[in-house]
């Protein structure tokens, strides 16, 4: 008779599916604690996963509130940007009123009537926030509120005060619209 011969191939399918069975069951066991050790309970489970949940909220939170004041302070600069920019655009205009109440005129009606004007457009910048740069002479330089286009000596100011101002410089808050054009001594 011929013998058969095992192969490889050939081997016994039915004690594989027993082993494999043996190793699943194993690792799909729940290790049992060793005495003296925690385990976890299902309200400490479900403890964790409120405060994981918890700290989530509580971090969303944190965001959109520091979303809502960025896109606050956004809008508001916005505004003082756009406010400045109309401020901007209105200062020739100023200028020429400026020159227009300098100039000698023998008709008193028109000279209070320009000086009307002027005063009306100051007082709708302050309802704007915009105030005047302050450069009276004697007033001392300031670079960041002043630009200075001529220097002088003379000993009847200090050192870095101004002497004149030739066009006013005005702004918003802390924001400079356009620098006060001034003469500086010594």
């Amino acid at each position: 008779m011929m013998s058969k011969k095992k192969t490889p191939q050939m081997e016994d399918p039915v004690e594989e599916t027993v082993e494999t069975a043996a190793e699943a069951a194993e690792t799909e066991a729940p290790e049992e604690p060793a005495e003296g050790t925690a385990s976890e309970t299902p309200d400490e489970g479900l403890q964790a996963k409120f405060d994981d949940l918890n700290n989530r909220f509580l971090r969303m939170a944190a965001e959109y509130e520091n979303f809502r004041k960025r896109s606050q302070r956004e809008r508001e600069g916005v505004h003082a940007d756009a406010v400045a920019y109309a401020v901007g655009a209105l200062l020739p205009t100023v200028d020429n009123l400026e020159r227009a109440l300098k100039a000698e005129t023998a008709d008193a009606e028109y000279k209070k009537g320009v000086e009307m004007t002027y005063q009306q457009l100051l007082e709708a910048f302050k309802g704007l926030g915009v105030t005047v740069i302050g450069s009276a002479p004697g007033t001392k330089f300031d670079p960041n509120l002043h630009n200075a286009v001529m220097h002088d000596e003379d000993e009847a100011f200090g050192e870095g005060e101004i002497k004149e101002t030739f066009q006013q410089g005005f702004c918003i808050g802390d924001k400079v619209v356009r620098h006060a054009m001034v003469r500086v001594a010594n």
